[in-house]
């Protein structure tokens, strides 16, 4: 009889880096006690979104959930792709919760995937999918994995707490493993881009975040252009909101990013006796961006605290692969034991002097 891979886990926490990591390297899992404690007890609505997205682009897998939510047995089967698919990812979380799934899973399918996804654009919980169209899908390159066939787009943008933002997104499948990377070298910032946006309010908004982002960048670097993505009507989602994702990109090809986003609160944070808070103002928003931005080029590293956790994920798939990581030393190990708990993989940390 062969190995019995199966892995047994406990709580809530890192549930889709799991459920991602065990389908990747075929090993089954079983998480016991997921919020067994809390009044409400078991999976997440966004969770379970989740697993139904793992079903439509696999097969041969078994997902079991017993009637409290508290117990998850999960089989990983083929990752079998698929064109023309779409999924509603729900007004719990942002569209980037089931992105970075999407795209880890997707480079290993058997077919490509297209797929569109519906609910919530650009929140403060999730990775924006700006941020994930700047970024995320560049950072690949340096694992090997080709930018042609790799595509996100926008169709129309949806704010807290009634989302209604679309976007579609394809990812081709590699293929081959991925190739080993020695990333190291994080360079100098030599420009800095990024995207400011607005739903179902006064364009002038995003003007006030620019100016308000410029006015601190200018001290450092000259090179800085945000562009501006107003959006109304049926592109212009459900809910008013406004935001800015930038990028910091530098000499040896590293981007560095940050979101910051205001809309009223989400569908599990409103309470039907309180009233609706008084927003930040988008002058206050642009200096915040920007201060954020400029505390992830101080904490150094190749890859921001936001993608800490997915260039790990890409490494526990490799051998041989180097990467300078910012001074998160709490995040870091949470996903290395994150990463020895499924794949088995070793890591070597040095702290540079």
């Amino acid at each position: 009889m062969g190995r019995d891979k199966t892995r047994r886990l406990s709580g809530s926490r890192h549930l889709r880096q799991r459920l991602v990591l065990a389908t990747l390297t075929s090993t089954g899992v079983t998480i016991d006690d997921i919020r067994s404690g809390d009044a409400a007890p078991g999976l997440r609505p966004y969770e379970v979104s989740l697993l139904r997205l793992l079903d439509k682009i696999s097969d041969r897998h078994t997902i079991d959930l017993n009637e409290t939510g508290t117990k998850l047995k999960y089989m990983p089967g083929v990752i079998q792709g698929g064109k023309g698919l779409e999924h509603d990812c729900g007004v719990h979380r942002g569209i980037g919760y089931f992105l970075e799934p999407l795209i880890l899973l997707g480079l290993f399918a058997k077919a490509p995937i297209s797929i569109r996804l519906k609910g919530i654009t650009n929140d403060t919980k999730d990775p924006s999918v700006d941020t994930f169209r700047m970024t995320t899908l560049h950072m690949l390159k340096h694992f090997g994995v080709p930018l042609e066939g790799l595509e996100l787009k926008i169709d129309s943008r949806g704010s807290p707490p009634l989302g209604g933002g679309e976007v579609f997104l394809r990812v081709p499948n590699i293929n081959s493993t991925l190739t080993a990377a020695n990333w190291v070298d994080e360079g100098m910032v030599k420009r800095i881009r990024g995207v400011s946006f607005s739903t179902r309010v006064s364009p002038q908004i995003e003007s006030r975040i620019i100016y308000a982002a410029r006015g601190i960048f200018n001290r450092f670097i000259p090179d800085v252009h945000i562009f501006t993505d107003h959006r109304s009507g049926a592109s212009g989602g459900r809910s008013p909101g406004y935001g800015v994702s930038l990028v910091a990109e530098t000499t040896t090809g590293c981007l560095l990013s940050v979101d910051a986003t205001v809309s009223y609160p989400s569908v599990d944070e409103i309470n039907e006796e309180s009233e609706k808070p008084e927003l930040m103002s988008p002058e206050d928003l642009g200096v915040q961006a920007a201060s954020m931005l400029l505390e992830e080029v101080a904490q150094g590293g190749v890859v921001d605290s936001t993608h800490q956790v997915f260039t790990q994920a890409v490494s526990s798939l490799q051998h041989l692969i180097r990467l300078s990581l910012s001074a998160n030393l709490h995040l870091i190990m949470h996903t290395i034991l994150l990463c020895l708990m499924i794949a088995q993989c070793f890591f070597y940390v040095v702290k540079e002097a």
